[in-house]
């Protein structure tokens, strides 16, 4: 039997799963919230369905017909889980067993002070959004519990991969290099969370936490330096976060300050992470932005 794999929200990481388990040769559907972008999926081989928090899947029968796996990027909403609001029913009657992998976010544990945290930790959310993520996270494995799926949850730290990183952000000249002291940030590149989602694929363990994160939780202003250095250019001046000017969105970013183990997913799934750290990932990323700067510059 070919596996089959539907993601409710086929967005910049769930994509990469995808596109690799396809190459693997498994059938592939998920959704995106237009027509348009529907189109274009299936030109790449993926077979698409229009979904968003307002509109349900049409023919979500044939949508979820010989699935094996399921994944969830969609974010909740204030009505809660959008895929569980309107299709919880429809999950609830897949073959007992069935993989479901749900993206969360480190930001179920809220402020921390700096100090460590693990799957173990109690989840004390800072605002909105991470409540909202605790209660998202609480539907899945409840609905997993009640029907026998074998559901898992991924908390993702801040994510950047290619044309989504503090390089392309100095580039296009949005760097700020905002210093509040003691802070620090977990992230991930997308390709170690895509290789943790495959490695639970081939091992699931149904009602599994796993902390989705590189080996170093980081300064943001140091981040940002080290980007302008491979790009050769001047830092931008150190900004006090006590007097910055900062949208509501991101202050709220500040509001939390923790290092994220990710010690579970090395010990339970033998996850070797491709890039343990900012300076990795970034360099990994630069021949890209470079090329970019080339074109760019030929352009003119």
């Amino acid at each position: 039997m070919t596996n089959k794999l539907f993601c409710f929200g086929l967005g910049f990481s769930a994509r990469l799963v995808a596109d690799q388990l396809r190459e693997d040769g498994w059938k592939i559907a998920g959704t995106t919230r237009s027509a348009d972008k529907a189109r274009l999926l299936a030109t790449q081989g993926i077979e698409p369905f229009v979904f968003g928090d307002d509109q349900p899947v049409d023919d979500i029968r044939s949508a979820l017909d010989g699935v094996t796996h399921v994944l969830v990027s969609a974010p909740p909403g204030a009505d809660g889980d959008p895929v569980i609001r309107h299709h919880g029913a429809d999950l609830a009657a897949l073959p007992e067993g069935t993989w479901i992998g749900y993206l969360s976010t480190t930001g179920v544990y809220g402020d921390r002070n700096g100090g460590e945290v693990t799957e173990e930790d109690d989840l004390l959310p800072s605002g909105k959004r991470g409540r909202r993520r605790v209660a998202a996270e609480k539907a899945w494995f409840d609905l997993g519990r009640r029907h026998g799926l074998c559901v898992h949850s991924f908390r993702l730290a801040g994510i950047y991969g290619p044309g989504r990183n503090a390089l392309e952000t100095v580039r296009s000249g949005r760097a700020r290099r905002i210093v509040k002291p003691g802070q620090v940030f977990s992230r991930i590149h997308v390709e170690d969370i895509a290789q943790t989602v495959l490695a639970s694929i081939r091992k699931p363990d149904c009602g599994a936490v796993y902390n989705v994160c590189d080996d170093d939780a980081a300064p943001p202003q140091d981040v940002i330096a080290y980007a302008c250095g491979l790009l050769g250019v001047d830092p931008p001046a150190e900004e006090d976060f006590a007097t910055a000017k900062l949208s509501p969105m991101a202050a709220s970013f500040y509001e939390d300050n923790k290092r994220v183990s990710n010690a579970r997913i090395k010990d339970e799934l033998g996850v070797t992470l491709r890039y343990p750290d900012y300076r990795a990932g970034l360099m990994a990323l630069l021949d890209g932005i470079l090329a970019k700067i080339d074109a760019e510059q030929e352009i003119v």
